[in-house]
């Protein structure tokens, strides 16, 4: 090949390149500023006409509800965080080739595909019938534990398998064990892509309302002032009932009829859901770039 055929190569590959990158970043741009306008339209929506009383914590606010969406997430991410990286490092580092590895692989994918409906009339069976419980959070958030697992353990395997070897090498070079390498190297190298699993599987839960139908119910009645953890209101009773704010948008928009004001409750409520899952990501994000900084050794 002469110098003429690979000077046309490569102006042809580099002209390719060009197109495929002006490709690609337009097909981001489109998305991002389809992003941006969702969201304005939402907070125009929402804060428009937004009237103080609909944000107080009472039955004519949506405070209840923001309390209990929150307190829910937390519920399941203390029930699929552990158990989901724990799956994730046993996947990456321990699980050997062969027919269960991959028989937990296909179990793995066909859980993360369910239908939310699904899990939530499985929670309905396993943790209300066959308990003999009431609608309750705890119920609520064992069925969206269900839906994060999988997510959170994907990530932990895949941030765990793109380290390079060295990082192991080094550390059992050096002495340590082979959990003491995971613990202590590991884990806390592939941490801020542990978080964007955590932080995916969070905004599932915020968003989630087919699942909780079944399992969490919609009362709100939460009384402030008790704080006996076995009343049926007080607040951080993690078995009583409770509606989120995906559950009360999805009733405001079915069953407005019964409210005078009830677009405008769903609006608000809309905007408040999705202030929530911006400012948990964004929380969670400064959380991990100051661990990060720490285990990087370039603390303050």
């Amino acid at each position: 090949m002469n110098t003429k055929t690979m000077t046309r190569h490569s102006l042809r590959a580099r002209r390719m390149d060009r197109i495929m990158t002006g490709v690609f970043y337009s097909v981001g741009g489109f998305f991002l500023l389809l992003l941006l306008v969702l969201a304005g339209y939402i907070m125009i929506k929402g804060f428009s006409d937004l009237q103080p009383e609909l944000l107080s914590f009472n039955k004519n606010g949506i405070g209840n509800q923001f309390f209990n969406t929150i307190y829910l997430v937390f519920l399941s991410l203390l029930i699929s965080v552990p158990i989901g990286i724990a799956a994730g490092i046993y996947m990456a580092e321990y699980a050997r080739p062969g027919k269960t590895t991959r028989f937990l692989r296909v179990s793995i994918e066909a859980l993360s595909s369910l239908p939310s409906i699904v899990v939530g009339l499985f929670g309905y069976l396993v943790f209300i019938l066959l308990t003999g419980a009431k609608w309750n959070l705890m119920a609520g958030a064992q069925a969206v534990s269900i839906l994060s697992l999988p997510l959170i353990a994907t990530t932990t395997e895949d941030a765990l398998r793109a380290l390079p070897r060295s990082y192991k090498e080094g550390s059992v070079s050096l002495g340590a064990t082979h959990w003491q390498t995971i613990v202590g190297v590991l884990l806390p190298a592939c941490f801020p892509r542990i978080i964007t699993g955590i932080i995916l599987a969070a905004g599932r839960g915020f968003g989630e309302a087919a699942a909780l139908l079944y399992t969490a119910g919609q009362s709100v009645n939460i009384n402030w002032s008790n704080w006996n953890l076995l009343s049926p209101t007080c607040p951080l009773n993690p078995f009583r009932p409770g509606e989120t704010l995906a559950l009360h948008i999805w009733g405001m928009r079915t069953e407005g009829s019964l409210y005078a004001n009830s677009t405008q409750i769903a609006n608000v409520s809309a905007a408040v859901l999705m202030l929530m899952v911006f400012g948990f990501s964004l929380l969670a994000r400064l959380i991990s770039r100051k661990i990060d900084k720490k285990t990087g050794g370039q603390g303050d």
